[in-house]
């Protein structure tokens, strides 16, 4: 008996895909990256941890070149540069963005090879589980936790370690006091942009930015990049008090929770959020006026940040020596604090000519 041959029928709901003439080089290839885009993968990829900004402010300070009247680095490693206003009556302006990004800092290596670490910044343990810590030597770190009567919903900070693959203390790549940041690939796509330490990265280059479009300013501007911000914004106070500028503005990010069972009222993609507060500072209704103003008057599209989280460099800039009439923009970020922060292209655009109106405006 000759088995009978059947052909089946295809099916209804699914296609049906031919496998031969299949090839990965079929596919279309990524986008050329934009020299902006270029510019925040740069500055994404940079090593650049809370007291270990030297690599990141080196690629501010080249990108400043021709755009900047006076660059110079102060004690405390913050990046200042100035741009002089024409005319009568300007007034000092400071602008501040920070250089730095969280990340861990070695504290004790066992006999094993296996090193613990404290926080440099507001790292969340969730995300660390399998994640990869890079110090400035280019050594990798993969971060795991002790299994051992752990919680599955979880992660206790003692319990986190870096494994370098090493068989003993002695053999430890790094040493007690080294710093890592998270590692995490830039992306752009549709728009939207992703990277670790993308948030603040990109405040950086909004300021760059800003001075590249604007051939003359109103008023004598100093950009000030800041060091330490993550961990208690120290360089931006210690900054404001050397300029005692009449007016400051801050651009950092601030949380977007635009998903599933978010609670923030920030969205990608709306406009940049005037700060009313964040965790440590009301910013000054003169500042907020001023953005306000301009948002408006080039009717840009923008956002209210209300809620009382995620301080930055405003609170020491607004507090130092009699008082500063302190601004803040927040660029919004999904998965802050991750080394998948995501931002949006027009976000970023819309902060850019934002501040551009602010510094064209000789009524300040």
């Amino acid at each position: 008996m000759t088995r009978k041959e059947t052909q089946r029928a295809p099916a209804a709901h699914f296609p049906t895909f031919d496998l031969a003439s299949a090839s990965l080089s079929d596919a279309a290839p990524p986008a050329a990256l934009t020299p902006f885009q270029a510019l925040l993968k740069r500055l994404s990829a940079a090593y650049g941890p809370s007291g270990s900004e030297d690599p990141v402010r080196e690629l501010v300070r080249a990108e400043l070149k021709g755009l900047a009247d006076q660059i110079r680095t102060d004690a405390f490693g913050n990046l200042i540069a100035l741009r002089k206003g024409a005319g009568s009556g300007r007034k000092k302006i400071m602008l501040a963005a920070p250089l730095d990004e969280i990340g861990v800092m070695v504290t004790f290596i066992d006999a094993r090879g296996f090193a613990r670490f404290d926080m440099l910044g507001a790292v969340n343990p969730l995300t660390l589980l399998g994640a990869r810590a890079q110090f400035e030597n280019g050594v990798i770190g993969i971060l795991g936790r002790e299994t051992r009567g752990a919680q599955r919903t979880e992660i206790e900070t003692d319990a986190l370690f870096l494994d370098f693959g090493a068989p003993s203390a002695d053999a430890s790549p790094v040493q007690v006091g080294a710093a890592a940041c998270l590692t995490g690939e830039f992306r752009a796509a549709d728009n939207f942009l992703y990277g670790k330490a993308l948030g603040g990265r990109a405040s950086c280059a909004v300021l760059v930015e800003t001075w590249r479009r604007l051939k003359r300013v109103a008023h004598d501007v100093y950009c000030v990049f800041t060091v330490q911000s993550a961990v208690g914004a120290r360089g931006a106070g210690a900054a404001a008090f050397a300029l005692q500028p009449d007016l400051a503005f801050v651009v950092a990010p601030a949380p977007a929770q635009d998903f599933p069972g978010g609670n923030s009222n920030l969205a990608l993609g709306q406009g940049p959020a005037i700060v009313i507060q964040d965790e440590d500072m009301v910013a000054s209704a003169a500042a907020r006026q001023i953005l306000l103003r301009a948002a408006r008057r080039a009717a840009l599209p923008y956002q209210i940040q209300a809620h009382a989280t995620h301080g930055g460099d405003g609170a020491p800039i607004q507090a130092a020596r009699e008082g500063i009439v302190t601004g803040a923009l927040g660029l919004p970020v999904r998965y802050l604090h991750t080394p998948s922060e995501m931002a949006h292209e027009s976000d970023i655009e819309n902060t850019i000519e934002l501040l551009c109106g602010v510094l064209s405006d000789k009524t300040l």
